[in-house]
């Protein structure tokens, strides 16, 4: 079979099918899966623009676009040019370590995220060789034959084979919330591809209904793929990406400021203005914690791999700081709070006794639905077989969330009969009459308040409740519509048990500890959702309504929000206002939902989680998939947010403390020095060493009581903890500087070595002081931490030793030294350890 164009430039909504069939060298049948392989080897996978990713030799040239790491290397270049041949080696080998270092561990990283992404990928199913097969989205190729199914995610532009029911959400493209209906048909004349409705494009949805689609278009060939840059421009920065900008403006300030002032220090001395430069530049190096982008990557892809072995697995690295910050977490209540093992207890007429016409209603709505099929559904059809062969479908009104209900239209040998299932007051206010011994009675207030009673009775009782309904027409009725569910004749209520999980009621208790509160926003109603609630011992603050949702506008509802932890019988759009109204109050909002109906609070919601077995609407708009729909399982990855947020400030803490410090210290010293403080290429070094003895920070443990609320940025914190434990250092550096100079008399090159040593010693050895807010000997840090930060303190302090030390500038220290800088060490410890904690008792929070 030959190969088609890559991404066919063709109408393929207006070609006649067999002559679509023809060009794109496919069957109705499928691809063989060779021919799908040679496919996607030329056409390349299926994903968008936004979504290729560069070789990785280009990501690693990427790095040198810092602009620190470019006037480094044009200092190196300068140094090269006036004949410093040593300066320009070692320069450019720090520079080239220290990106290498940088990519190496950003990719390892990369990789481990993008193992666990392609773990929970969007699937298809394709006919493949005649058999169905799941294969990934990116790997559909033009020529392929989809199924789809209600909460499918449409993966390719593509020509409608064969569809029942099928109804689309297309608001991704058109901006229109209603879906439309798709069906086979020839269209020659239909001039764009928006209106075709023999037609589905990707990224759209399946609301209800299934279909057999031929793909004609991928990837970036797609309507989608057309706009994709735009959308994914104006996707708006989170709350962790908000942080770390801010903290990069606070350290380019700082730099601005030292950097002109040592500039303009060493100009009235009069300094080479080569030397001065290079120091000046080397003094922002310093300064910046430039490997903070890696420290974050790794972080998180360590964090990842631990919440993975949790069974949660992250989509999206920086949402981890997001659930860890989590305050609110919203989530419906079945499967996550309940077992989501749904029997169908009981089928009670208009007075509540047991009636087999109520089943039998039940069954064959259900039996002949094509749509979005629901757990209850399942229930119903798994209670007891009933014979339906008197009777076959003629059409059916799709189920949708806001009627909240699903019509059939049969045809038996007494005629046509309207079939209508859904939410209780929906169907009763629908319905005329009841349906009673000795046939249908009207349905008066007395008899309306009477039914009213049963179902409070039995969603008093915990039950999960349905209203069933029928209607008699006649036989020329040839459609079924939304206006043909009126006039109903009331039958009575399917009753459901949901047992609550064992599991549920330790977690939420866990979660309010932690700071965490749990609202549940759920389309069942508040008698059931209650009981549920005092089953498993959380408090019940408040209740709000959909009705009641719908008359507030959205400054009431943020007052009202606060108040309030149970949402009953919202509308997806009501969910999506709840959670906007939580964050608009300041909160960090987690959502936990599997349905197509969650889809717009999951993409709201500071974090969007999902769990495996959701629809895929649902999974491609969470940034977590949880591997078990538990709320014991969120609990644990939400430690581990925590975890891994404590871990990245860690480095901040450490990275800016000190290295303002040092900076403060060479600042300070080229006021009074005859010679610079340090020579730029041994600020380098130093920096270099610094970062090597920071890698292991994703590794590290992290203090119960930082885990015990959420978390967030805090740039007042951070500037704070800087400026006070900075200049701490700074004093014992001015310490260092006069014995050095009164005591052992040094030069240039001994007053360059002796400050290297203690300026590297004090720095690493201080990591231990500040990773944690306790006592540094009742925290154990990682081995790795203490192996790597030794090993760093050894080198410093034996490179003076080395030829390489002495073509750096270094000269071999007085044994004295040594014993002189064990004092300066352990007083400089205890300093910063006092300061410490009189810090987080006075200035920081708790």
């Amino acid at each position: 079979m030959p190969t088609p164009a890559a991404t066919p430039e063709i109408a393929f909504w207006r070609l006649p099918l067999a002559g679509l069939l023809e060009k794109l060298c496919a069957t109705p049948g499928g691809l063989s899966r060779a021919e799908a392989t040679a496919r996607l080897a030329k056409v390349g996978p299926n994903v968008t623009s936004g979504e290729r990713k560069r070789a990785v030799i280009l990501q690693f040239l990427a790095k040198f676009l810092n602009p620190l790491v470019i006037i480094l290397l044009v200092a190196s270049a300068i140094s090269g040019a006036t004949g410093d041949r040593v300066s320009f080696i070692i320069i450019s080998a720090i520079v080239l370590m220290s990106v290498t270092l940088d990519f190496v561990q950003e990719h390892r990283a990369g990789q481990a995220a993008e193992w666990l992404r392609d773990s929970v990928a969007v699937r298809a199913r394709v006919l493949r060789d005649g058999q169905t097969l799941d294969i990934p989205l990116a790997e559909i190729v033009p020529g392929d034959v989809v199924l789809l199914a209600a909460g499918d995610l449409i993966p390719g532009d593509g020509r409608v084979l064969e569809a029942k029911d099928l109804f689309i959400n297309e608001s991704l493209l058109t901006g229109e919330p209603y879906p439309v209906e798709k069906a086979p048909a020839e269209l020659p004349d239909q001039a764009e591809v928006l209106r075709a409705k023999n037609t589905v494009l990707m990224g759209t949805s399946v609301i209800s209904g299934s279909a057999k689609v031929l793909v004609c278009r991928t990837g970036q060939g797609t309507s989608l793929g057309e706009i994709a840059d735009t959308l994914a421009a104006k996707a708006p920065a989170n709350s962790f990406q908000q942080g770390t900008q801010k903290f990069g403006l606070l350290i380019m300030r700082m730099t601005i400021l030292l950097v002109l002032f040592v500039l303009l220090a060493n100009a009235l001395f009069h300094r080479p203005w080569l030397e001065s430069f290079l120091f000046a530049v080397a003094l922002a190096v310093g300064l910046t914690p430039e490997l903070l982008p890696m420290v974050v990557s790794v972080t998180l892809a360590r964090g990842a791999l631990r919440m993975s072995a949790k069974k949660v697995i992250v989509k999206r690295l920086d949402s981890i700081q997001n659930l860890g910050s989590m305050d609110v977490l919203c989530t419906d209540k079945t499967g996550t709070l309940t077992e989501a093992k749904i029997h169908l207890e009981r089928h009670v007429d208009a007075s509540g006794k047991e009636s087999q016409r109520v089943l039998e209603l039940a069954y064959f709505n259900s039996f002949f639905e094509t749509g979005l099929k629901s757990p209850l559904d399942d229930a119903i059809l798994e209670h007891q077989e009933i014979d339906a062969k008197a009777w076959h479908k003629v059409d059916e009104v799709p189920f949708d969330f806001e009627r909240r209900r699903v019509s059939v239209l049969l045809e038996g040998a007494t005629g046509r009969l309207l079939v209508v299932k859904g939410a209780p007051e929906d169907v009763l206010r629908l319905s005329e009459s009841y349906e009673a011994e000795g046939g249908a009675r009207a349905l008066d207030p007395a008899a309306r308040a009477g039914i009213t009673a049963v179902f409070e009775a039995l969603s008093k009782d915990g039950f999960r409740v349905l209203g069933i309904a029928s209607r008699s027409v006649g036989m020329d009725h040839p459609h079924a519509v939304v206006g043909d569910e009126s006039a109903l004749v009331f039958a009575g209520f399917a009753a459901f048990l949901d047992p609550p999980k064992e599991s549920a009621k330790q977690a939420l208790a866990d979660l309010a500890a932690g700071g965490v509160t749990v609202k549940i926003v759920t389309g069942d109603n508040e008698l059931v959702t209650q009981h549920i609630c005092a089953e498993l011992g959380m408090p019940v603050a408040g209740v709000l309504t959909g009705t009641e949702i719908q008359q507030l506008d959205d400054h009431a509802l943020q007052a009202k929000v606060e108040q309030v932890n149970l949402f009953c019988r919202v509308a997806p759009a009501q969910k999506n206002r709840v959670i906007l109204a939580l964050k608009q109050r300041g909160h960090v909002v987690g959502y936990l939902g599997d349905g197509i109906n969650d889809a717009p609070a999951l993409h709201s919601a500071d974090i969007g989680i999902s769990v495996e077995s959701a629809v895929d609407v649902a999974k491609a708009s969470a940034a977590m998939i949880l591997l078990e729909h538990d709320l014991g399982v969120l609990q644990a990855g939400v430690l581990e947010g925590r975890r891994t947020f404590g871990n990245i400030m860690k480095y901040i803490m450490m990275g800016t403390s000190s290295n303002f410090g040092n900076m403060f210290s060479m600042a300070g010293a080229a006021l009074f020095l005859p010679f610079l403080p340090m020579l730029p290429v041994q600020i380098l070094l130093n920096n270099l060493l610094y970062d090597v003895s920071e890698i292991p920070i994703p590794l590290d443990n992290v203090d119960e009581e930082y885990l015990a609320k959420p978390r967030q940025w805090n740039m007042a914190f951070i500037r704070n903890f800087m400026l006070v434990i900075g200049p701490v250092s700074s004093l014992f550096d001015f310490l260092v500087f006069f014995i050095l100079l009164k005591v052992f008399h040094a030069g240039a090159e001994l007053f360059h070595t002796g400050w290297f040593i203690e300026s590297m010693a004090s720095q690493v050895l201080v990591i231990f002081i500040i990773r944690t807010r306790r006592n540094p000997f009742t925290s154990r840090p990682n081995a790795w931490i203490v192996a790597c930060s030794l090993a760093v303190v050894a080198v410093a302090i034996g490179l003076p030793f080395t030829p390489a030390g002495v073509h750096l500038g270094f000269v071999a220290p007085p044994a004295f030294f040594f014993l002189v800088l064990a004092g300066i060490l352990v007083a400089y410890l205890l300093a910063v350890e006092g300061v410490k904690q009189w810090f987080f008792r006075h200035l920081a929070p708790a």
